[in-house]
Order: C-alpha cells, then sequence, then structure tokens
C-alpha cells in the first residue's frame, strides 16, 4: 500500500489561522454586537444583517472577495456554485478517479457532462481545458494514489486558459492545509460548516463577487436564508476548530508510529492517508476487520463517522477502510481499519485497538 498524505499544519500555524479569524471579527463587529446572537428574517438587503456580518469575517479571513453561506453542507455549497457557472449539459473537467458519491448526484442533477482527465498529466490536462466550462478540483485524495498538488494544477490551468473558472471542493482540507483552493488562485472553494465544529447543514462559498452574488440572487428566499443565530454558531466553530484539528492531525501522526513500532500485536503496518479525513490506515494481519470494529465499539470507540469531525465526534473512530480505498485495494478491504483519534489521544486508540484485538482472537482460538 502507497498513500501521499496532504501536509497538515502545525500547532503553531494553527495558532495563527485562529488568531487571524478573531481579528478578523474585532474587524467586523463591536463587542456587544459579537455577543448578540443575531437577527432572523431578510431584511431589505435580502439576508439577516448578522449573517453578512459573519460572511465579510470568513470572507476577510481568507483574503477573498466575498463568502456566501448556505443551505445544504458542503454539497449545497458545490451544487449551488456550479449551477451558478453553468448550465444543464454543459462540459465539466475533473479528475480521473471515483467522482464523490454526493458530488457524482450533484452532477447528474444539474445535467453536467464530466470530462475526466489525470490531474498528474500536466500535458494532458492543457490539452483539455478548452473543452470544459468549469474546472472542478477535489482538494483531499479521491484515490490512494493521487499525489497531485492543488497548487499546482489550478496555475497551470489559469497560465492556459486564465478566464476558465475553477471551483474547489475543500471539505476535509480546510484548516488542515497550509492553503485552499481560493488562496492559491481558484475561483471558488466551497466546504461544510459541519466538519469544522459548525451546524447542522451549512455549507461555505469563498470566492468572486460576481459568482457569490449569483449565488444570493437565486437564494433570495427566506426559507432558503442562513439565519443569523445559526452564522453566529458557525463563526464561533471557526474559531475553535484549527487548534483542536491541529492537536488531532498531531496524535494521527503519533498513533501512525506506535503502531508501525508493534504497539498493538495484530496490526502489521500503519499508514497516514486524506481519506477522506486525515486519518491512519491500519492492516490487520487477519481479515477480521468487521470483528474488530464491533468490539472496538464496546471498549468506547466510535464505529462509524456522523459528520467527519463534527461537533459530536468526541471519541476515537475506527471504522472500515473509506469507499475509494476499498474500490482501489478491494483484496485488503477485511484487513483495513480506518482510524481517527478526533479529540482522543493516541495512548486511549492503542488501548482500544489492544483490548478489541485481544477479545477477537481469543473467540477464534
Amino acid at each position: 500500500m502507497e498513500f501521499y498524505p496532504l501536509q497538515p499544519i502545525s500547532l503553531d500555524e494553527a495558532k495563527q489561522v485562529q488568531f487571524r479569524l478573531v481579528e478578523a471579527i474585532a474587524d467586523v463587529f463591536t463587542g456587544t454586537e459579537f455577543f448578540q446572537m443575531g437577527d432572523v428574517g431578510v431584511p431589505p438587503s435580502g439576508r439577516p444583517l448578522q449573517t453578512q456580518k459573519v460572511e465579510q469575517v470568513i470572507a476577510k479571513a481568507f483574503g477573498v472577495p466575498d463568502c456566501a453561506l448556505v443551505r445544504g453542507a458542503g454539497t449545497g455549497a458545490i451544487r449551488l456554485s456550479l449551477s451558478a457557472l453553468l448550465d444543464p449539459g454543459d462540459p465539466v473537467i475533473i479528475h480521473t478517479a471515483p467522482i464523490y458519491p454526493t458530488t457524482e448526484e450533484t452532477f447528474r442533477a444539474l445535467g453536467l457532462k464530466p470530462l475526466a482527465v489525470d490531474f498528474h498529466d500536466d500535458e494532458a490536462l492543457v490539452a483539455v481545458l478548452p473543452q470544459g466550462k468549469v474546472l472542478y478540483i477535489q482538494h483531499t485524495r479521491q484515490q490512494p494514489s493521487d499525489h497531485y498538488d492543488l497548487a499546482h494544477v489550478i496555475q497551470t490551468a489559469k497560465r492556459a486558459r486564465p478566464n476558465l473558472p475553477i471551483v474547489v471542493d475543500e471539505n476535509y482540507a480546510v484548516f488542515k492545509t497550509r492553503q485552499i483552493g481560493v488562496e492559491v488562485g481558484a475561483d471558488i472553494s466551497t466546504f461544510s460548516a459541519f466538519k469544522l465544529l459548525g451546524p447542522e447543514g451549512i455549507g461555505v462559498v469563498l470566492g468572486d463577487k460576481d459568482t457569490v452574488a449569483r449565488i444570493r440572487t437565486r437564494n433570495y428566499s427566506g426559507g432558503g436564508q442562513v439565519q443569523g443565530p445559526e452564522a453566529m454558531e458557525v463563526l464561533r466553530a471557526l474559531t475553535m476548530a484549527p487548534v483542536l484539528i491541529a492537536v488531532q492531525s498531531e496524535q494521527v501522526d503519533a498513533l501512525a508510529r506506535m503502531l508501525n513500532d508493534g504497539a498493538v500485536p495484530g496490526i502489521s503496518e500503519a499508514y497516514i492517508a486524506n481519506a477522506q479525513s486525515r486519518t491512519v490506515i491500519a492492516r490487520l494481519e487477519q481479515p477480521i476487520a468487521a470483528e474488530v470494529i464491533k468490539t472496538c465499539n464496546e471498549f468506547g470507540a466510535a464505529p462509524y463517522p456522523v459528520g467527519a469531525e463534527s461537533k459530536y465526534e468526541v471519541l476515537p473512530m475506527i471504522y472500515r477502510a473509506s469507499g475509494t480505498v476499498s474500490a482501489s485495494l478491494p483484496e485488503l478491504k477485511s484487513y483495513l481499519l480506518r482510524i481517527n483519534p478526533m479529540r482522543a489521544s493516541a495512548d486511549l486508540v492503542v488501548k482500544i485497538l489492544k483490548q478489541a484485538l485481544a477479545k477477537v482472537q481469543s473467540s477464534h482460538d
């Protein structure tokens, strides 16, 4: 097995991200305004006043022209962005890899035609650019063999076709990498606030003013608005997420080292992978992954994700390998565990794995 994880930000870098967010809050809000839970309804501007302020903060923190909070989480943000830039039947350039299921449904529902090209091949990418109306990139890995650099792909495309809109799916990448798409030349970045400790169902669109304005115009209905209290919950969550994610990333690194050093009998090797979150992929010596996952649950591990690092996920997650990893390595499906420490230490994960493996192995004796 071979994986190419994205380079994470350090704890010190995460502190600076937190400080940048709080500085942006201070630039937009007064002290008393920030203590207000937020208004509801749609004033003459078309969206709640507190939501407007939160959108200004997020845009300022990421250094982009505009931001829109939308319904439908990350999927809704992607769908609204693509529909603002494309018409049914338009071709969209994508990477030659399995499409994330909800994104595939968005393509189907909007009637878009995917044009697949290998993002590792600059010549092939440049050759297909004239045929597309949008270049769509998933920041995190779609399959174990992926190792393309996001900034390089964006800059290669922009040099060849400067006016081609580029939309980046940033889910699982925000606050985990040093830069997201809009910070390295993309026109639009989208992500889910739920994956960053925020409320359910809120998506974030960052980018150029024209596209964001088009999204707002089409999303005028009051029932489609993100209300002030929800927007404030998003903002509070975003300020908490960077440091917590950096601590989690440190424990991912520690866990991989411990497993590779033989800390858990029955696990032969471990890899760090962005699949989809930054996790440890552990290989068991026997094809007993399903039993181990079930038994880890008994010892306090979450057996499945809720929102991939949502506010509900505190216990470490020990789960099956992702669909993309399983599709790429079907012969190893029953040997692989996907492990995310969440808020736990690597030591707790090792303790749970030892207990679970001992119990499963004793039942086989």
